[in-house]
């Protein structure tokens, strides 16, 4: 992992609270994002990690609170609106068309045209660009994706979504369901992005994962921030417990409480 120069932050969220009805699923969180950092978003099922991705994603807009893009602030109200900004989303299930060959996925809605004739070649050199620029290993770009394995699926994924040349990208549990092998492969491109100063958000259950690419940890917790962790200083541990609350139960309250007079 890299010593990243803490100036400002790429992304900076301050107060964000969002509510279903009399569901508070996020209440006053705050997270900072810099350029060229990995920052893992981590907690239990029901912690508001997917609702916090929508949120920055667009898909749903916050009830109150502050979001600042290099310092100014912004409004995120649609998924539009977080792509001009910069930010791109590689949910889970990847939303990649099998039948259709790499190229096609990876331009699929952003395709290149001259009046009405697409224009193949470019599309297929910008292509291999992106791919080597993460050092995928993949054997062409003209097969069909279906035919790929689940680590070259989400590194195809993970390609589209810089095709629109964001700055802050955000990978909902890209290891999930993936084998060893795959697994690293993933992992590495997640450091190649990081490498190529781009900001990553990554969730992430796995915790291996996390302490092995992630600068810092956020721990989410029943939609509140339950702390903010750099990865090397900070126990498998601590960070567990922060994520289940295991240091809030009835003895540690108890204790609390007899030390207030």
């Amino acid at each position: 992992m890299t010593d990243t120069p803490r100036t400002a932050p790429l992304l900076s969220l301050r107060g964000i609270n969002k509510s279903f009805g009399a569901v508070n699923a996020l209440t006053d969180i705050s997270l900072d994002v810099f350029a060229g950092e990995v920052v893992a978003l981590v907690g239990d099922n029901g912690a508001g990690k997917s609702t916090l991705v929508k949120v920055l994603a667009g898909v749903h807009a916050a009830d109150s609170g502050d979001i600042l893009w290099n310092g100014s602030p912004v409004r995120i109200e649609s998924p539009l609106d977080a792509q001009q900004l910069g930010i791109a989303t590689v949910y889970q299930d990847l939303a990649l068309c099998d039948n259709l060959d790499v190229v096609s996925n990876l331009f699929l809605g952003r395709e290149l045209r001259s009046a009405s004739v697409l224009r193949e070649d470019e599309m297929e050199q910008r292509a291999w660009l992106l791919l080597r620029q993460l050092s995928a290993r993949i054997p062409s770009v003209r097969i069909p994706v279906a035919s790929l394995s689940g680590g070259q699926r989400q590194t195809i994924a993970i390609a589209r979504s810089l095709v629109g040349e964001p700055s802050i990208v955000i990978l909902d549990e890209p290891t999930a369901a993936l084998g060893v092998a795959q697994t690293a492969e993933v992992l590495n491109l997640v450091e190649r992005l990081r490498e190529n100063g781009l900001g990553v958000i990554l969730i992430s259950h796995n915790m291996a994962d996390v302490r092995a690419v992630a600068d810092r940890v956020a721990v989410l917790r029943l939609g509140r921030n339950n702390g903010v962790f750099v990865t090397g200083e900070v126990s498998h541990e601590e960070i567990i417990t922060a994520i289940t609350g295991a240091a809030d139960n009835v003895v540690t309250r108890r204790a609390a409480a007899k030390e207030t007079p």
